[in-house]
């Protein structure tokens, strides 16, 4: 069981080389997101995100790394930049391969022309027959060429950007007899070491027994079972490569400043952002051309273990390098990101700050109830207010900014979609919703939920709280970042004990919204907001000043505010079910998505300021709320309207047919105002017969459960009667939605 963990471990785990530049990004705050289970990892968000895949960066073209993979043109290049290679040449079978080496000089170096981590690669073959091992070996994997072998050291020079970060000395696999074991025997006590493993999760990679292992033993007149003498260091390959059982020193404080000049050289000649440069010579202190030393290859993506963790000396900080190549110092590549939650409110909220943000001219992300939407345009419909959607615009190249409505389900299911956020706005809690779903059975246990967004403030951002709503007021001290309270009565205890302290707090105050943090004082009238109706649609100034709070979090301009808030529209099309008033033969018609007792009180205030003779509501319940929260809206409409039209949709969301028809109904036992009441089987057939009873002059709140066809429905009809809204009701370009 141990092992097939570790094989899991092996297989799931980032590799060390991709692993360390991961924990390099966390050092500095920066976001990481891996996109595969293998090696692509995302740093950052939207359009300052950058992607790696193992050690190689996304700026790295694909024309560089089949450069670097093709051995024979990159010499070529290299020979052409100045810097030292040996001659060599492509062959195409064991005779040609001879023929070579006998040009060239032995002893030679027979590799694939395309390869990496050492595969296919042997070194020092002096003799025919070594050659047809060698030559086998490598046309395993792909096309043969023949070079001289360059005597001394195998060194690997490590390049970021222009910069030589780290270099190792890699030694081969190799054993030392003791004059009582077999070769084969000495091999697996060094493989019996708990630093080699078969991968390259550990620090070293057990030795290779194979064919090219044998020959080079025979090339030493050895065999497996021979026993060498004590202290007689046999070598089992060549080829210094860790993934074949070599060895690393490190000998980065070493290395001359032209031998670092030559790699640097290299990597940029080929067009390597991230290159490890194979060097062979007797040591790095000297230049190579004096020691006949040379470059023999260059690698994309190459493997940072060696320097992370080597055999002998000290590691070497290359993740680090590799993420300040990425990212300058202070940038951590994150973007605005506001989360916005709450009982109502959320959706509104959302749309309002996402047009704050676009009106100072950057590309925004949002996700909310309705769908994914990025720079004005829907990439994907549906309730989108879960991690799933808002990872996705974080993945999105051009966002500069982000605006998700933060639902509980979404949470519960998969906590956030961002490790932190720079604003946080809750809008209330009130009764609350839903509740009695998913073991969120009290407002207190909806309040710890929707805190969660409040405790993923980042150290310098904000969170935005209702102060007037006590469950919101106390989430303040679990944020790790600074407060802004909000609440439409400035002396609010709250409020007042914010403003001496010399916090920010935003208000309403002589008919205009008032941001204030000690003396300062920054005011919008609410004249210059015309969906609030000069500040009489109460919930909607509640969203004007969470907008306004979570803008100034953001740090906008507050000329930008203005603007914005002077241009929000926020007909059916923009924001579907939140108060969309129209037109029906001299009727005024409003059609929301509120379903729950605090929307409907929130509804009855708004529906109160406008004028109308006689006042209809169409309305149904969702069977997942509690019966006391079904029974308490009817309990509340039916003492603002005159006619109650109730109807039964076709999902009853686990409620037996007519259950919730009947809790409804118990609701406007006691009603005030309710003279007429009917119910009607579907929702198109309750919303035609409401229609059909309007005269000029009434008013009618659509309270709609199927959002998008409901006011597709609506919009037919209405077209169908023609252009004859009453007059003063330009609504659809002056009253937006009420959030759910």
């Amino acid at each position: 069981a141990i092992a097939q963990l570790r094989d899991t471990d092996e297989d799931e785990r980032l590799g060390p080389s991709t692993g360390a530049i991961v924990n390099a990004a966390m050092a500095r705050g920066i976001p990481w997101r891996r996109l595969t289970q293998g090696s692509l990892v995302q740093f950052g968000w939207g359009s300052r995100q950058r992607r790696i895949q193992a050690a190689e960066v996304d700026a790295t073209s694909a024309v560089s790394e089949a450069i670097a993979q093709d051995k024979e043109l990159t010499k070529r290049l290299l020979h052409a930049a100045g810097a030292p290679v040996p001659f060599g040449r492509p062959v195409k079978n064991v005779d040609e391969a001879w023929a070579a080496a006998c040009d060239i000089g032995l002893p030679v170096v027979v590799k694939p022309r395309n390869g990496n981590q050492g595969k296919g690669v042997t070194v020092n073959v002096a003799n025919r027959e070594h050659l047809g091992v060698a030559f086998r070996a490598a046309a395993e994997v792909g096309e043969v060429m023949v070079e001289k072998f360059l005597s001394g050291h195998d060194f690997r020079l490590l390049v970021v950007g222009r910069q030589l970060v780290a270099a190792a000395r890699r030694d081969p696999p190799h054993v030392i007899g003791d004059g009582i074991h077999s070769v084969r025997e000495l091999v697996d006590r060094v493989n019996a070491d708990p630093r080699r493993g078969e991968g390259h999760a550990t620090s070293l990679t057990k030795i290779r027994f194979d064919e090219i292992a044998v020959a080079r033993l025979d090339a030493q007149g050895l065999n497996p079972l021979s026993v060498p003498a004590k202290g007689r260091h046999v070598v089992l390959r060549n080829n210094a490569n860790l993934s074949t059982g070599g060895t690393a020193t490190d000998v980065t404080d070493d290395v001359h400043p032209e031998v670092a000049a030559n790699a640097i050289a290299a990597a940029r000649m080929v067009g390597l952002h991230v290159c490890g440069v194979d060097v062979v010579c007797e040591s790095v202190l000297r230049p190579m051309r004096e020691q006949h030393g040379g470059i023999v290859e260059v690698n994309a993506a190459p493997g940072l273990r060696m320097h992370l963790s080597p055999s002998y000396g000290k590691s070497r900080p290359v993740g680090e390098a590799i993420v300040s190549h990425l990212f300058s110092h202070g940038d951590d590549g994150r973007i605005p990101v506001v989360a916005v939650t709450g009982t109502n409110g959320k959706t509104t909220t959302t749309r309002l700050i996402a047009h704050l943000l676009t009106s100072s001219a950057l590309r925004v992300g949002m996700t909310n109830t309705d769908g994914v939407y990025v720079n004005g345009h829907q990439i994907d419909s549906g309730d989108c207010s879960g991690p799933k959607s808002a990872r996705n615009v974080l993945m999105h190249p051009d966002v500069d900014a982000a605006v998700f409505e933060t639902a509980r389900g979404g949470m519960l299911r998969e906590g956030l979609g961002f490790d932190r956020c720079q604003v946080a706005v809750v809008t209330n809690i009130g009764a609350g919703d839903h509740l009695g779903l998913n073991y969120i059975t009290t407002v207190e246990d909806l309040a710890v939920l929707k805190r969660v967004i409040v405790q993923n403030v980042a150290p310098t951002g904000y969170a935005v709280l209702n102060a007037a709503d006590p469950m919101v007021r106390a989430m303040a001290p679990s944020c790790p970042g600074n407060i802004i309270l909000f609440a439409a009565d400035h002396h609010h205890p709250a409020m007042a004990t914010q403003r001496a302290q010399g916090k920010r707090t935003v208000y309403v105050d002589d008919g205009a919204i008032v941001a204030a943090e000690g003396s300062w004082r920054e005011r919008i009238p609410l004249s210059g907001v015309p969906f609030t109706r000069n500040g009489s649609i109460g919930f909607q100034v509640e969203n004007v000043m969470a907008a306004v709070a979570a803008a100034w979090g953001v740090g906008l301009n507050w000329d930008t505010v203005r603007r914005g808030l002077a241009s929000f529209t926020t007909d059916a099309g923009h924001v579907p079910g939140r108060f969309n008033m129209m037109g029906y033969r001299g009727a005024t018609v409003i059609a929301d998505y509120g379903h729950n007792p605090d929307a409907m009180r929130a509804l009855v205030a708004a529906v109160d300021a406008l004028p109308a003779k006689r006042r209809s509501v169409v309305i149904s319940g969702a069977g997942d709320r509690r019966d006391d929260d079904i029974r308490e809206q009817t309990e509340i409409l039916g003492n603002a309207f005159d006619d109650v039209l109730l109807f039964q949709d076709a999902c009853q969301r686990g409620r037996a047919d007519g259950e919730v028809l009947a809790l409804l109904r118990n609701g406007l036992a006691q009603a005030k105002r309710t003279r007429y009441t009917t119910e009607i089987r579907g929702e198109f057939a309750a919303i035609d017969a409401a229609l059909e009873r309007l005269e000029p002059g009434d008013l009618c709140l659509i309270l709609v459960d199927q959002v998008e066809e409901a006011l597709g429905h609506l919009a037919r009809r209405v077209a169908a009667a023609g252009p004859n809204a009453p007059a003063g009701t330009n609504v659809e370009a002056e009253v937006p939605a009420l959030a759910h």
